[in-house]
């Protein structure tokens, strides 16, 4: 049975966090095509590791899936343009949580950033194994 360190997690969800923020400072370092899906890479990979934080014992795959639906339901969301929920993406959280407009790139971003959280989540199982 899998069980994640839920202090562990939670410092993976902040790291991310911090990463992708920061990736917005650097961004006129950074060539463009890693521009184009760093952030959002970066975005479902906290969205890993807090479906992580929250479901401690659940299989990667499993932890994989749900944030993968939940990164494609925020983008598609991203189509519906109805005031209330435009206001709320005009405020700098709703924003980063909610995004602004739907992008199929970032699709393939989402996909990278939860299966960069796979293979970390696996090589610190392998680890546990081991000691």
């Amino acid at each position: 049975m899998i069980k994640r360190n839920r202090t562990r997690q939670a410092s993976l969800v902040i790291a991310a966090m911090a990463a992708g923020l920061g990736s917005r400072k650097i961004a006129r370092l950074l060539p463009d095509f890693v521009n184009a899906c760093l952030g959002d890479a970066l975005w479902a990979l906290m969205i890993f590791f807090g479906f992580g934080f929250l479901c401690k014992t659940a299989r990667t795959k499993t932890i994989a899936f749900m944030a993968l639906v939940f990164c494609y339901l925020i983008e598609f969301s991203q189509l519906y343009h109805a005031g209330w929920i435009d206001r709320i993406r005009g405020t700098a959280l709703g924003g980063l949580v909610l995004g602004y407009g739907f992008l199929w790139t970032d699709l393939l971003a989402y996909l990278l950033g939860i299966g960069t959280g796979i293979l970390f989540d696996r090589a610190m199982h392998k680890r546990k194994k081991q000691l």
